[in-house]
């Protein structure tokens, strides 16, 4: 395994490489420092690497490991191995273990020809190329865009002999919501630590409990949204739940203050897990969760929503809501239909992820899948 090639590296790596060269020249020309551009046949050999260490198992446990390309001197108090670790997946599997906590990346650099492991590192320089192993045949490339934020933006996501590059114009299509505007990041007018995205962090955190959930996201200041929700409710907050508004309001220390907002949102996000909706205000205050969303008096059934995907190549499709997922899609794009302001997040047990929005250019519900950029 550790000779064979994968052929997803070499049709993944031009179109890789293409796009962290225009990304870093054009950072450098406005005066940022920033990690080395990887050469295809870099992008080839991390890619080859870390597909073959993904389908490995380690005393019986699947090797989840994240590989930067940089070289130590760019890395803030680097972990450095006395002798380099060849980047081969056998010796990448037995190291899974040590560095499968969120944060810890295996630096990875060229020595005497050879691309070798010299060490780990929690920092690194902006638009530096990271490949994360996620699960058995799935790889996600990425960076981020500052060592200040822990934003990362999806770069391209392979699925076996599936390539997914994410669409960079996407978040410029007439009707694209903020969300998938800040998902993207690529043309994001703040930093991740100016602007902290709240349902980015909520999305992140649906999908991450693996159950299955909605998110209705209704104006804050009115109550319309109650013309489209079974009363009573069975888990109606009164008065409404403001810990995620307020620290949104008021910054402390930022450790503590990170620590306490990740508290805040898995704690919203683990109430979507419960049967029904989960209900916030776009000012992010806790209204109620396990609510039935049902169909407004005298408005029509939805019967379509236009689907699309932040993917290079991908086609606008139409079809039922229902098609998407079952009761809870169906549910979800109706309550957008009748409530034009809101938005609906909704996780599927199985990882896919869609935001329901209305679209005043098409008239209709429009349902942006955007598991890719959640990876």
């Amino acid at each position: 395994m550790d000779t064979a090639r994968y052929g997803g590296a070499n049709a993944a790596a031009p179109r890789v490489a293409g796009h962290f060269a225009r990304h870093i020249a054009a950072a450098q020309r406005n005066g940022q420092q920033t990690a080395p551009a990887p050469s295809v046949a870099t992008v080839e050999a991390i890619i080859d690497a870390a597909f073959w260490t993904s389908l490995r198992r380690e005393e019986g446990y699947l090797p989840r490991i994240s590989l930067a390309y940089l070289p130590p001197q760019q890395a803030p108090r680097p972990l450095l191995f006395e002798r380099p670790i060849p980047l081969a997946p056998s010796f990448l599997a037995r190291l899974a273990p040590a560095v499968e906590r969120a944060g810890i990346h295996l630096g990875v650099w060229e020595r005497g020809g050879e691309l070798c492991v010299w060490g780990t590192t929690r920092t690194i320089p902006i638009y530096c190329f990271v490949l994360e192993v996620t699960s058995p045949g799935q790889l996600v490339i990425k960076h981020h865009r500052g060592e200040e934020s822990g934003k990362f933006i999806n770069v391209a996501v392979l699925e076996g002999d599936r390539l997914m590059m994410i669409d960079e114009r996407a978040s410029s299509l007439p009707d694209c919501p903020p969300l998938l505007t800040s998902l993207l990041g690529f043309d994001a007018p703040a930093s991740w630590a100016e602007s902290v995205n709240v349902l980015v962090q909520l999305a992140a955190s649906m999908r991450a409990h693996q159950r299955g959930g909605a998110l209705l996201v209704v104006p804050s200041g009115t109550d319309t949204w109650r013309e489209s929700i079974v009363q009573p409710i069975l888990y109606s907050i009164h008065p409404y739940f403001a810990e995620l508004t307020e620290l949104m309001n008021h910054r402390a220390t930022e450790r503590l203050w990170q620590e306490a907002f990740g508290r805040a949102v898995d704690g919203v996000a683990g109430l979507t897990a419960v049967d029904g909706a989960t209900i916030i205000t776009d000012r992010y205050e806790l209204l109620a969760f396990g609510a039935k969303i049902g169909r407004r008096d005298s408005s029509p059934r939805v019967e379509s929503v236009i689907v699309t995907e932040p993917i290079e190549g991908s086609v606008a499709t139409t079809m039922n809501p229902s098609e998407m997922g079952g009761t809870r899609h169906l549910s979800a794009a109706q309550f957008v239909h009748d409530q034009r302001n809101a938005v609906a997040l909704v996780a599927s047990q199985d990882g896919r992820f869609t935001v329901f929005a209305w679209s005043p250019c098409e008239s209709t519900v429009h349902a942006h899948r955007v598991e890719a950029l959640l990876l």
